[in-house]
């Protein structure tokens, strides 16, 4: 599904060049869950910004669903993005001026979906995240659990072929961020292919492999009890 190839991604002031990401060449194969981790700074939602179509490398290749996406523009990127990629942050990304139900179906109102196919299919990931009680609530309402449940149902809506999530669990106490990691496991075992950034060995535990960067550079990756070249 994701294949990169020599890829770079440099930042440029005045007097200095950074190189965020420097020779990336990974893959991940459908229905896999993978774990990227590393310290700060290290170029990990650099690297999610380029996976998620945000953003286009400085050189190198990407390949997505096996496209050359590198050099789209945003209106390209924006097209794929919107139809294919589903997004957990961090800080939830809620509107606060919408309730549960239209957070949850606002993608599909972007994507022209028919009236009466959102009702359908906003209903049912109402119904699987629980949250049917509090459709009519707005975000404030909620406990930060229930506020990475309303994401994950967004970004479930346009039925992704990727989830990309950004320390989807940094924001939870510990019993809200199992709870976080179990619905995504379950979305992995139903086929799901989810990208995860995460500093936590707890939540990468749930992964089937872990992608580890340091300095924008892959470092050998862990997968079980051996360890491989990427």
């Amino acid at each position: 599904m994701i294949k990169t190839e020599n890829l770079f991604k440099l930042f440029q002031t005045e007097d200095v060049e950074t190189a965020a990401l420097n020779d990336i060449n990974i893959q991940v194969e459908q229905g896999e869950f993978v774990a990227i981790m590393g310290p700060s700074g290290c170029g990990k939602s650099t690297m999610l910004n380029i996976l998620g179509l945000l953003d286009n490398p400085s050189s190198g290749h990407y390949f997505f669903m096996g496209s050359d996406v590198s050099k789209k523009s945003e209106r390209q990127r924006a097209v794929l993005r919107k139809s294919n990629i589903g997004f957990i942050f961090q800080s939830f990304n809620l509107i606060d001026e919408l309730t549960v139900y239209e957070n949850i179906e606002l993608a599909l109102l972007y994507l022209k979906v028919p009236y009466s196919d959102r009702k359908k299919r906003v209903s049912i990931l109402l119904d699987q995240m629980q949250l049917t009680p509090r459709k009519n609530h707005f975000p404030q309402q909620l406990s930060g659990g229930q506020q990475q449940r309303v994401a994950i149902a967004r970004a479930l809506i346009i039925e992704p072929k990727l989830i990309l999530a950004d320390e989807p669990t940094g924001n939870l106490d510990t019993a809200h961020g199992d709870e976080v990691m179990s619905l995504l496991k379950d979305l992995h075992d139903n086929g799901t292919t989810i990208i995860m950034v995460t500093h936590s060995p707890l939540c990468a535990a749930f992964c089937n492999r872990k992608i580890n960067l340091l300095d924008g550079e892959v470092v050998p990756e862990s997968v079980g009890t051996r360890t491989v070249a990427v």
